[in-house]
C-alpha cells in the first residue's frame, strides 16, 4: 500500500511539473454557436465576408500594448461556395489549437484578431485598398482585444476565444470627403480666431 501511495504521488507530481512548463493555448476558431461569433465583413455587418482570398490571424498584446505576430494561427477565411451560404466567408479556416507564447495552462492572454489581404503578404504590408461591389476598402483590419482566460495546455482543452467581437473592414475614405472635412476645419480656425 505504501509503494503504492507513492507511486501516486511521483505520477501527481510529474502531471503537475508538466503542466507548468507547458505553454497555454487557445482554439483559434471564429464561430462556435454559443461560445464564440466573431464574423469579419467589408463596410458594416452585413457586408460581405472577406472570403479565401483574404488572412487572419492572431497578435499577443504585451505590456504597453507591444504586438507579437502567432504565426501557427496564420490562416484564411473560409471561401465562398458556388450558390452557396456568402455568410460563412465572414469567419475563418479553424486552425485548431494554438500555443501563446509567453503563457502557461491556466493562465491569461490578451490577443487581437487582425485580418489582411493575402496578396499583400502581410498584415503590415497590406497597406493599399481593395474594391468589392465596386467600393474602396482597406487591405487590412483588426479586432478589439480580447483577454482569454483560462487557457489550455498540456493535457488540458484549448480555450475558446470568448469575448472575441467581429470587426469590419473599413471603407477608404473618398478624397473629396478629406478635402471638405480638412476645409470645413479651416474655416473653423479662421472663424475662431476673429
Amino acid at each position: 500500500m505504501k509503494k503504492l501511495l507513492i507511486a501516486l504521488a511521483a505520477v501527481m507530481v510529474s502531471v503537475a511539473t508538466y503542466a507548468q512548463g507547458t505553454l497555454g493555448t487557445v482554439s483559434f476558431n471564429t464561430r462556435i454557436p454559443g461560445v464564440v461569433d466573431a464574423p469579419v465583413s467589408f463596410g458594416d455587418a452585413n457586408g460581405p465576408g472577406p472570403g479565401d482570398t483574404w488572412s487572419a490571424g492572431l497578435w499577443s498584446v504585451g505590456t504597453g500594448g507591444t504586438l507579437t505576430p502567432i504565426p501557427a494561427s496564420f490562416t484564411t477565411f473560409r471561401p465562398v461556395p458556388a450558390g452557396g451560404n456568402a455568410l460563412l466567408a465572414k469567419y475563418v479556416t479553424t486552425v485548431g489549437t494554438v500555443e501563446v507564447p509567453g503563457t502557461t495552462t491556466g493562465g491569461n492572454a490578451t490577443l487581437r484578431m487582425r485580418a489582411w489581404q493575402t496578396s499583400a503578404g502581410s498584415f503590415d504590408a497590406a497597406s493599399g485598398n481593395v474594391t468589392v461591389n465596386g467600393q474602396p476598402f482597406l487591405q487590412r483590419g483588426e479586432s478589439a482585444d480580447v483577454v482569454v482566460t483560462g487557457l489550455g495546455g498540456g493535457p488540458s482543452t484549448p480555450a475558446n476565444l470568448v469575448g472575441l467581437q467581429g470587426f469590419t473592414i473599413p471603407l477608404v475614405p473618398e478624397p473629396t470627403t478629406l478635402t471638405l472635412g480638412a476645409l470645413g476645419a479651416a474655416a473653423l480656425l479662421i472663424r475662431r480666431r476673429k
